[in-house]
C-alpha cells in the first residue's frame, strides 16, 4: 500500500482515486469529490462555492436551486459580505484545511452574521478544504456536521490534511476545464461594498463607518483594534458613539439599518453591470 502521509491507500481507495481522475474534466467531478472526501470523514452536508474577490459566490455543489437551502440562498444573495470566513479566503494565503472554529472571531454566536443566517444551517462543526485557483480566486469545499455526529475529529482532520495535494491538483484541473459553465456572469459585489463604504455617511464620522462595516463582517472589537493599529478601547467607544448617533441600542438594530440602507441601493439600480470572468487570463471584462 501506498502512504500519503498518515493516509494509507487501500485497494478500494485506489479505485476511488482513479475514479476522481477520471472526472476531474467532467461536471460530474464535484459530486465524485464528495464521495471521495465522505470515505475520509463523516459529515451531514455538503456545499461547494468558488470565491472570486470582485464577485458574488459561485455555487459548484448542490447545482440545482432544489437542493439548495433557503439559509444558502440567502447567504449568497446578502449575507456572504458578512461571514468571517469571506475575509479569510479572500485573504493572501488562506489555510489549506480548516475548521470554521479556527477561523472564527470571539463571540462568533453573537455576531449578527450568525443570528441572521448561520445558525439556520444548524450546524454543529464545519470544516473547510480551501484550493487556491489564481491570486484572486478559491475553491472552498465545506463539510458540515450535525449535533448527531458532534465536532469533527483529529484524525478525520489530518486525513484531509494529508490527500489535499491530490485534490488540490485536481479541483485545478476541473476548474480549467469547467469555469465557463459555471461564472458566464455574475454581478460584482461593489454593491455590498458601497452599501458598506456609505451605511451611516452624514451621520458618522469616517473612523466610526469603518468600524462600523468591519463589526457588521462580524470582526470583535479585538480583532477590528489590531487591523486599525488601536486600542480596544478606542474601539468600543467608537461602537458606543455609533449607537448613540444611529439611535440604536443592538447590533441587530444596526444590521437592520443596514439592510434596509443596502435595499436602497439596490432599488436605486445602481451597480447592476454584468461581468464575465475569464479564468485562464484571470481578467474581468465588462459586457
Amino acid at each position: 500500500m501506498l502512504n500519503i502521509g498518515s493516509t494509507m491507500l487501500s485497494r478500494n481507495m485506489y479505485k476511488d482515486v482513479s475514479l476522481l481522475i477520471d472526472h476531474s474534466r467532467l461536471r460530474t467531478f464535484p459530486s465524485v469529490l464528495i464521495d471521495f472526501v465522505s470515505s475520509l470523514c463523516r459529515f451531514d452536508s455538503t456545499t461547494i462555492l468558488v470565491y472570486k474577490e470582485s464577485f458574488k459566490p459561485v455555487v459548484v455543489y448542490p447545482s440545482d436551486p432544489l437542493q439548495q437551502s433557503a439559509a444558502l440562498k440567502y447567504y449568497l444573495d446578502k449575507a456572504y459580505i458578512l461571514d468571517p470566513f469571506f475575509s479569510v479566503i479572500n485573504s493572501a494565503n488562506p489555510p489549506e484545511v480548516c475548521r470554521l472554529n479556527d477561523l472564527a472571531p470571539d463571540s462568533f454566536e453573537r455576531t449578527e452574521y450568525f443570528k441572521s443566517c448561520y445558525r439556520e444551517f444548524n450546524l454543529a462543526d464545519e470544516i473547510n478544504i480551501i484550493v487556491r485557483l489564481s491570486h484572486c480566486s478559491s475553491f472552498a469545499i465545506c463539510l458540515g456536521r450535525y449535533d448527531s455526529l458532534g465536532a469533527f475529529t483529529r484524525a478525520e482532520l489530518n486525513r484531509l490534511k494529508d490527500i489535499y495535494p491530490l485534490v488540490d491538483s485536481l479541483v485545478r484541473q476541473f476548474w480549467l476545464s469547467n469555469s465557463q459553465e459555471y461564472a458566464h456572469y455574475e454581478r460584482t459585489d461593489g454593491l455590498m461594498k458601497r452599501a458598506l463604504n456609505t451605511f451611516g455617511g452624514g451621520v458618522l464620522t469616517r473612523r466610526e463607518q469603518q468600524i462600523c462595516g468591519l463589526t457588521l463582517q462580524g470582526l470583535s472589537s479585538k480583532v477590528i483594534a489590531r487591523k486599525l493599529h488601536i486600542s480596544e478601547g478606542t474601539v468600543k467607544v467608537h461602537r458606543k458613539n455609533i449607537h448613540t448617533r444611529l439611535d440604536t441600542s443592538t447590533q441587530s438594530e444596526v444590521f437592520v439599518l443596514f439592510l434596509q440602507h443596502l435595499s436602497s441601493i439596490e432599488s436605486s439600480g445602481e451597480d447592476v453591470r454584468m461581468l464575465h470572468v475569464v479564468e485562464n487570463k484571470d481578467e474581468i471584462k465588462t459586457v
